[in-house]
């Protein structure tokens, strides 16, 4: 039997993987290409290089990169600061790659579309010859709000904009499609549409090669944060650390020594280089997560789950982070401590120190990892309620 055709929509070139839409998309694919037939449609404001073309190539029977340019998206953008639709939405649809989206579904015939957040929808909203699947993966209105008081005054009113226009069209685009999907119940419960509950909860999962790494040498630091530092609330995340928790543990006197690590480090960041160690994108960041005792996550804003905390916990690294980071994992206290303030940060920071306590938790946060976030056996669920609608 012939596989079905998939047509799978993004808004980003899914590799390199250094964001978290780029590894949720990866391992689908990766996993899908096994039971699917693959049309990958990307829509990318960056160059593709063919490396980046070839970690693809196997998962999928065509790939279309659908390049925007930056300014233009940039204008689009600011003509979306007066239209009904959220900005982001019109940065990323360009009304020629509309045109090209609409051949390429009447040439391809696909059985299916899902369609990674909400910044793809208006490509293939309005396709009715077969079923769709939507992911929001976050509740991005939620995100938004979050960061309001954090941006500069003069453009708060934009914030405040577009967190109503992400309510909204978080509402208006669920009717369009058969299936949806988000990261977090915790997410999942920040939505307003009436339907909410019919959408389903798909996690993240963790590369089995976290599970299976062993560490080659003894810790170099105390503890360290990992992830995409353009994203603004891991630059909070960075700022709370150095700003808040090394002082205070100073004052406690215990000197922490702390590494900073993830692509895309800019100003806000390396201003703190004197201060702790920041190493920007590496091969193989298991061996910085892996050169710490312990791992630290004040995420205060933002939203979905941090496979950050996951990888951390399968590489057998105890973790700290926030109830809000916390929830979203959906483990116990025994599994990642919490801490909301400075104060209980340092706390727990210097009880994980300890070797037994850290070893011990270590070991339940491997067992919870490996137990509920295996990636073939989510993906195996996504598979089976997309042919599930087509059969429908």
């Amino acid at each position: 039997m012939a596989a079905k055709k998939l047509v799978y929509i993004t808004s980003r070139f899914p590799f390199p993987i250094e964001k978290g839409d780029k590894l949720r998309a990866y391992y689908q694919l990766r996993d899908l290409s096994k039971d699917w037939e693959i049309h990958l449609i990307s829509i990318s404001d960056i160059p593709v290089s063919d490396e980046h073309l070839e970690a693809i190539r196997p998962f999928c029977a065509k790939i279309h990169v659908l390049r925007i340019n930056k300014w233009m998206g940039y204008l689009r953008a600011f003509w979306g600061l007066f239209g009904r639709r959220p900005i982001q939405t019109y940065y990323f649809t360009s009304w020629k790659h509309k045109t090209r989206v609409k051949n390429l579904l009447k040439e391809i015939q696909p059985d299916h579309i899902f369609a990674q957040l909400i910044r793809s929808t208006e490509y293939v909203k309005n396709y009715h010859s077969c079923s769709k699947t939507l992911d929001y993966m976050d509740a991005l209105s939620e995100g938004v709000q979050k960061r309001i008081h954090l941006a500069p005054f003069a453009l708060r009113w934009v914030f405040k904009s577009e967190w109503r226009k992400l309510m909204l069209y978080e509402n208006v685009i669920f009717e369009y499609f058969e299936n949806h999907l988000i990261i977090s119940a915790q997410d999942r419960a920040q939505m307003t549409h009436p339907k909410r509950d019919a959408i389903h909860v798909l996690p993240n999962g963790v590369n089995e090669n976290f599970l299976n790494y062993t560490r080659t040498s003894e810790p170099e630091f105390d503890i360290c944060f990992v992830g995409n530092l353009s994203y603004p609330p891991n630059i909070e995340a960075v700022k709370f650390i150095v700003q808040e928790i090394l002082p205070t543990a100073s004052a406690q006197g215990v000197k922490l020594k702390c590494l900073i690590s993830g692509a895309n480090a800019g100003p806000q960041i390396m201003q703190f280089q004197n201060q702790v160690s920041i190493t920007g994108w590496v091969d193989d960041i298991r061996q910085s997560y892996t050169n710490a005792k312990i791992f630290v996550a004040p995420m205060f804003i933002g939203t979905g789950l941090q496979n950050k905390l996951l990888e951390a916990m399968a590489l057998g690294v105890p973790c700290i982070t926030t109830d809000l980071a916390h929830r979203a994992v959906g483990c116990d206290a025994e599994t990642i401590s919490l801490a909301n303030n400075n104060e209980e940060f340092v706390t727990e920071i210097k009880r994980l120190l300890e070797k037994e306590a850290g070893a011990e938790q270590a070991e339940k946060a491997k067992i919870f990892v490996s137990e509920g976030f295996n990636w073939h056996a989510i993906n195996a669920r996504l598979s089976e309620l997309m042919r599930k609608s087509i059969q429908e």
